[in-house]
């Protein structure tokens, strides 16, 4: 598999890297299998996929103790990527930033992780009650101690900032800039000043393609790495989702409203434009997808996600297919998504 780098440092990994978390948070409890999860790993390895994108938070804990299965014995195979910065209680989750519980849980994940480093430690979400600086600072402490390679910041959620209307023109025709990540380029640009940070990850999507406006450049023009999550649209833009088929209760896609049954049926022409694409190559909706959010830059990287060994392999498929510049406009030319999390 083609290689890219994150980073100043260039740290090399597979062009696709593998999304951990539905192995045991956020999608489908009845279809999560231990087996099954483990041999969705293992084929992503062999593929190429080495970027392994996990957090303390998901289960709690448990989807680290099963990366960290894998990587036993196979951790020269693996780029490792866990998050801290966010604890997860009975009914809310809550941020954590303080810089002595970042370094305990540290020490935690690479406990878990059954690793001595950790090669991309991200911050999940800032403290509001910690200055930023102050937290970046405690994990950039965890790189001088050689418990972490790089550091890495997940984009602010995207409920916390209300975009504009990007459907509506201004009199000169151009659309208004989104404003969703103003707040993550603002914590950025602090966090900048206390160590170098080496990726940004957030959603990325032909369906969510927002990052594309300011998030994005930012990162390119200074040398740092895009990790793309939720690539497929949780798994919507793979064309497998049905209209109306409904989701279990701790699904995240049950609260989602583009995955309502009106909504998913609105959007299906995203899909189908995806599938008419893929047909020229014998490709499915997923890898074209997959494909458009690695035509959008060498430094990104998107990170599907998946807990079936056949999910796995076909992402990993995806990084052979090269669209082309009318595969692009044809794409670009797909009416945009309808629903959002606003």
């Amino acid at each position: 598999m083609e290689r890219r780098t994150i980073g100043a440092a260039a740290l090399e990994v597979g062009a696709i890297g593998l999304g951990c978390m539905p192995m045991s948070w956020g999608y489908t409890e009845s279809q999560r299998s231990l087996d099954s999860s483990l041999r969705a790993v293992h084929t992503a390895l062999d593929r190429g996929c080495s970027l392994l994108d996990t957090a303390d938070m998901y289960g709690p804990f448990t989807n680290e103790l099963l990366v960290g299965r894998v990587l036993k014995e196979r951790r020269a195979d693996a780029f490792v990527s866990t998050k801290c910065g966010l604890l997860v209680g009975e009914q809310h989750i809550v941020a954590n930033g303080r810089p002595g519980y970042v370094k305990r849980a540290c020490d935690a994940s690479l406990r878990r992780l059954q690793t001595d480093r950790i090669d991309l430690y991200q911050l999940h979400r800032a403290d509001p009650e910690v200055p930023v600086e102050e937290t970046w600072g405690a994990m950039a402490e965890l790189v001088k101690a050689g418990k972490v390679r790089s550091l890495g910041l997940c984009a602010v959620g995207a409920r916390a900032v209300r975009p504009a209307r990007t459907g509506r023109r201004s009199a000169g025709g151009a659309r208004p800039r989104s404003r969703m990540h103003d707040g993550t380029l603002a914590q950025l640009e602090r966090i900048q000043q206390v160590f170098p940070v080496s990726s940004v990850q957030a959603e990325l999507s032909v369906w969510s393609p927002e990052a594309r406006e300011a998030l994005l450049p930012w990162c390119e023009s200074r040398g740092v790495g895009f990790l793309a999550a939720m690539p497929l649209g949780n798994g919507y833009l793979t064309g497998t989702l049905t209209p109306g088929q409904g989701f279990e209760p701790e699904d995240i896609r049950a609260r989602h409203p583009r995955f309502t049954a009106e909504m998913m049926a609105a959007n299906q022409p995203v899909v189908a434009g995806l599938r008419r694409v893929g047909a020229r190559y014998g490709a499915t909706p997923g890898q074209v997808a997959l494909a458009w959010v690695l035509a959008q830059g060498r430094h990104v990287v998107p990170v599907p996600g998946t807990k079936k060994e056949r999910w796995a392999a076909q992402n990993a498929k995806a990084a052979q297919l090269i669209l082309t510049r009318e595969d692009l406009a044809e794409i670009a030319a797909l009416p945009p998504a309808r629903g959002s999390w606003y």
